[in-house]
């Protein structure tokens, strides 16, 4: 009697402090995960994009969303820059990188970027188009395609500097050979919305080289 009435006790125990262990996993979780969130913020924040060269074979623009067959103004401030270093001397040919951004888009970001680009005077000849990319990793690895076949060495990144964290990243992962990054300054695209957009893509990143490196495939998410 004395044991059944001991077992009893011990399971109102075990029961009775359930609720507080999962309040200290919860806890646990959300401070790991504030972690985690402050890290990737801090990454993105604390990046400097810097050109080590003095110049570069190739200028690789990182794709963004068209609207109606026209860079958005995001993008726009991508190709700005882009055309401002390429005017300046910094890299040789562009390589515009970036797929069809959503199901019946009549244009790829490479083909509207490339309109864009000839539009303010560059030759077409110096406007390589890669125009599968569906993510920023896969501008980058296509990209390197692009390079490999045209025996382009060395390439100047060019996106957005809340994105040039996450592209170094990724060109790191891929083996870029001493890439250099310039970063336009976004004012079309809130702040808020680009961190909390930025940190999520950065996560997922994060995973995806995991999932690289034991051999598996990204699943596709276009526009990260």
């Amino acid at each position: 009697m004395k044991a059944a009435e001991a077992q009893a006790v011990r399971r109102r125990k075990r029961r009775s402090g359930l609720p507080v262990r999962l309040l200290k996993g919860a806890l646990s979780a959300a401070v790991a995960c504030a972690g985690w969130i402050a890290w990737i913020y801090w990454k993105i924040e604390s990046f400097e994009p810097k050109m080590e060269l003095p110049e570069y074979d190739a200028g690789i623009v990182l794709g963004a969303a068209l609207w109606n067959g026209e860079p958005s103004p995001g993008l726009k401030e991508r190709l700005d820059k882009a055309f401002e270093l390429y005017r300046e001397g910094r890299f040789r040919v562009f390589i515009l990188t970036g797929g069809y951004d959503h199901a019946g888009s009549r244009l790829t970001e490479a083909e509207g970027m490339k309109h864009y680009l000839a539009a303010l005077g560059v030759p077409e000849d110096r406007l390589l188009l890669e125009p599968e990319a569906r993510s920023t990793y896969e501008n980058l690895a296509f990209s390197r395609d692009v390079m490999d076949r045209e025996r382009l060495r060395t390439a100047l990144i060019v996106t957005h500097d809340f994105h040039a964290a996450r592209a170094r990243d990724v060109a790191r992962w891929l083996g870029y050979e001493q890439p250099g990054f310039a970063a336009a300054e976004s004012s079309v695209l809130p702040a808020s919305q680009r961190h909390v957009r930025e940190i999520a893509a950065f996560t997922k990143w994060k995973l995806d080289s995991v999932l690289l490196r034991i051999g598996l495939q990204i699943p596709d998410r276009p526009g990260l």
